[in-house]
């Protein structure tokens, strides 16, 4: 039954993995962004590193491991910047996003179906890529806004 009493029809898609990224930020203030391209989609797409955490894995090993098969780099320091759903009216995806600091290079060790190009970009250009549509990951999106409402508060 709908809200209204009326009968209908409500799809869900279930996810058995979670969403799980990375924003990963030099000392700089430079975030490294993944470009891909999107099968669905059919276009190209800069994105912060990220990729599913299975049900029986930690989603912090998840974001570690994609930050490391995506770009090669591993952190030092995580710090979890969000959790959201990211289509809650059709799906039940649930999405972990942290900051990664203190960056060591490494060499990328992406899959097969992926191939991918590295960018370094100012954090500020890369949060005006999400507001003028160079950016229209939405995982990226809530994740570089989040950071950027850690960035402006205040010290206690």
């Amino acid at each position: 039954m709908r809200p209204d009493g009326e009968r209908g029809i409500y799809g869900v898609v279930h996810f058995a993995h979670r969403a799980v990224g990375a924003v990963p930020l030099d000392d700089a203030g430079r975030v490294l962004l993944v470009g891909q391209w999107r099968y669905a989609l059919d276009a190209w797409s800069w994105e912060i590193p990220e990729g599913g955490a299975r049900p029986d894995e930690d989603p912090l090993d998840a974001a570690r491991r994609e930050l490391a098969e995506e770009t090669g780099y591993t952190a030092r320091e995580w710090r979890e910047l969000l959790r959201a759903h990211l289509s809650n009216s059709v799906t039940d995806e649930v999405a972990v996003v942290w900051l990664a600091r203190g960056l060591e290079a490494g060499v990328p060790s992406p899959e097969g179906t992926e191939q991918l190009e590295l960018r370094w970009v100012p954090f500020a250009e890369a949060l005006a890529m999400g507001h003028d549509g160079r950016i229209t990951d939405a995982l990226t999106i809530l994740a570089l806004q989040r950071l950027a409402l850690h960035r402006l508060r205040p010290a206690p």
